[in-house]
């Protein structure tokens, strides 16, 4: 594969800071496929040999235990996943599957390591990336620890409100069961959480949700920058 068959891996930020040469020769060892819908990409478990890089469609994360599952988040392009795995050379601690038709680029995982190697502005971008990953992972933590069912769904109609143009409406990016396992709730949860939130404004109709009062949806999510804005 060139390199100028994918401009959009220069969005990345890793691939961002690469040497031509070096950046060439990665793409050459990687590969792009197309895959339809519900296809397992990795387990979790499993060694990891792959970067996987989504250019088209979404990628579900998932975890099972105990007979339970749960959506850890959704991967959209141009976004990567489990690069964590690969500079440590271990397993995966989550499973994937596409949500629908979806092209993906896979780096051989020795690759990666091998460019971390020899290119210290690569080196550098992962371990800001990875650094960026962790503390994702904490303001997540933290929103699971510190806030209630109902506000953590507050605090995400907020978020993609201002995501999709901030016009009073969102429109649900996937289904309901999805949303309720990432805001780590059931179902049924979820739809009584959306009841609560009726007399703040909040009406839901299939996918869309219409925002009617955001000054009292604020009051009661109450967000914080540590926990819900991207850049912090």
């Amino acid at each position: 594969m060139r390199p100028d068959d994918l401009p959009e891996m220069r969005e990345l930020e890793p691939f961002k800071s690469m040497r031509e040469e070096n950046f060439a020769e990665l793409m050459h060892a990687a590969f792009l496929q197309n895959f339809p819908a519900q296809v397992q990409l990795i387990t979790e478990g499993d060694h990891a040999d792959f970067l996987f890089v989504v250019i088209e469609g979404c990628v579900e994360l998932y975890a099972q235990a105990n007979g339970r599952e749960a959506v850890l988040a959704m991967v959209r392009p141009i976004g990567s996943f489990i690069l964590a795995a690969v500079m440590k050379d271990a397993v995966n601690l989550m499973s994937a599957r596409t949500t629908g038709k979806s092209r993906i680029l896979m780096i051989p995982a020795q690759n990666i390591r091998a460019a971390f190697e020899k290119d210290d502005a690569f080196a550098r971008a992962i371990v800001i990336e990875l650094a960026g990953y962790f503390r994702a992972v904490v303001k997540e933590y933290k929103n699971l620890r510190l806030r209630t069912a109902v506000e953590r769904l507050a605090n995400w109609l907020l978020k993609y409100h201002k995501d999709q143009g901030a016009e009073g409406m969102v429109e649900l990016p996937y289904d309901k069961r999805t949303l309720a396992s990432i805001l780590g709730m059931t179902p049924e949860n979820l739809s009584r959480a959306f009841g609560t939130l009726k007399p703040y404004g909040v009406s839901v109709n299939g996918g869309r949700v219409k925002l009617d009062d955001l000054e009292s949806l604020e009051v009661l999510a109450k967000p914080n920058v540590l926990i819900d804005e991207r850049t912090t």
